[in-house]
């Protein structure tokens, strides 16, 4: 096996610094906007419901052809389970964006400190 030509691995190396440069300036986006977060959330809690919606009236479809009358049990069973669901995950994301916009006014603290 041949050694590795040296100005090919210098040359990788520096693409590799840009290219963990670009990265990290990507990392630096902005706070979410009030419209982004409102946004989210209802974007979350929707698909939740539509879901859960989804499933219950396809397993009512699905039984009433096998002879069994449930129509609306499942549907509405999905339906809550569903929303808890939708909840359940709005209240992830806004922790998750409580602890993005803590850490972006700590950071401009520090900033501001030094």
């Amino acid at each position: 096996m041949t050694a590795p030509d040296p100005d090919k691995l210098n040359d990788l190396g520096k693409r590799l610094a840009e290219a963990q440069k670009r990265q990290a300036d990507g990392a630096k986006r902005a706070a979410p906007s009030q419209a982004g977060i409102a946004g989210r959330f209802a974007t979350e809690l929707v698909a939740a419901l539509v879901v859960g919606g989804g499933l219950g009236w396809g397993i009512d479809w699905l039984f009433g052809h096998f002879g069994f009358h449930t129509r609306p049990v499942f549907l509405l069973l999905f339906f809550v389970l569903g929303a808890a669901a939708g909840i359940r995950n709005v209240m992830r994301a806004a922790t998750e964006i409580n602890a993005e916009i803590a850490a972006k006014v700590a950071a401009a603290k520090d900033d501001r400190e030094t």
